[in-house]
This record gives C-alpha cells, sequence and structure tokens, in this order.
C-alpha cells in the first residue's frame, strides 16, 4: 500500500500549496470529492494526508516559537490551535 500513500501525500501537498496560494479552503473538499468518486480508498487515504500535514505544520510553527524564545503558554488538552 505504500504507492496508495505515495500518491495520496501528493495529492495532499499539491491541494494545500494551491490552498495557500489561492486562499480557498474549497480545494481540499473538492480534491477529495473527486476521488471519491472513483475511489473511496484513494479518498480516505487522501483526507488523512491532509490531517497529517496540517498537524506537522502546527508543530512546526510551535517548534519555531520555542526557537524564538517566546512564551508559549501551557496548552489545555484540546484539538484546537494553541496559538
Amino acid at each position: 500500500m505504500a504507492r496508495l500513500e505515495d500518491i495520496a501525500d501528493g495529492l495532499a501537498k499539491r491541494a494545500l500549496d494551491l490552498v495557500e496560494l489561492n486562499s480557498d479552503e474549497s480545494i481540499e473538499r473538492r480534491v477529495a470529492d473527486e476521488i471519491g468518486a472513483l475511489s473511496p480508498t484513494l479518498q480516505e487515504a487522501y483526507a488523512t494526508a491532509i490531517r497529517i500535514r496540517k498537524a506537522e505544520l502546527r508543530a512546526l510553527r510551535l517548534l519555531d516559537k520555542y526557537d524564538a524564545g517566546e512564551e508559549i503558554p501551557k496548552a489545555a488538552i484540546s484539538s484546537q490551535p494553541q496559538d
């Protein structure tokens, strides 16, 4: 299944790059809908890749704050961003 994850991650990266470039959050959903019309398996892998990439970005931003010496409040247990 490595091929599945590679395809899904490539699509996720491209979609997120376009979301950032165009400030259009609907790109994520439209790509997922198109994928799902033919392959629900790839659609789920794509959704997972999107979540992983977003989580990585959130973690990197937090680490950048630590590197910059910013004061970072202790996070409550939550799925919401802590910035």
